[in-house]
């Protein structure tokens, strides 16, 4: 898997932590990281720090995942976004839909 996730203690909270490239090649990926093990996960964290390039096809993934979790997920949240990432994000209005930070 080319990006990583990491389960809080408490198992209710999870990040997921993107690599460079945020594009359709993740979809699978992606899709596997939230919708595996996520029982009791209350928040979804998703961690942009590596994150260097990012599509239509992300911004898309980011709105399925929310859709699709919901029903038990409270909170999703963009974090450590780059400048570049975090204007793709602003101008798409992602900031109405997610916390990012």
């Amino acid at each position: 898997m080319s990006l990583e996730k990491e389960l809080s203690a408490d198992g209710k909270t999870l990040t997921i932590f993107m690599d460079e490239k945020f594009d359709f090649g993740k979809v699978q990926d992606f899709r596997m990281a939230y919708g595996s093990d996520s029982g009791e996960v209350t928040s979804i964290n998703i961690d942009l720090s590596k994150t260097e390039y990012m599509d239509s096809s992300a911004l898309g993934m980011l709105l399925n995942m929310q859709k699709s979790m919901s029903s038990t997920v409270s909170s999703f949240s963009i974090c450590n976004c780059r400048p570049q990432v975090a204007k793709i994000l602003k101008i798409s209005r992602f900031d109405k839909k997610f916390d990012i930070s």
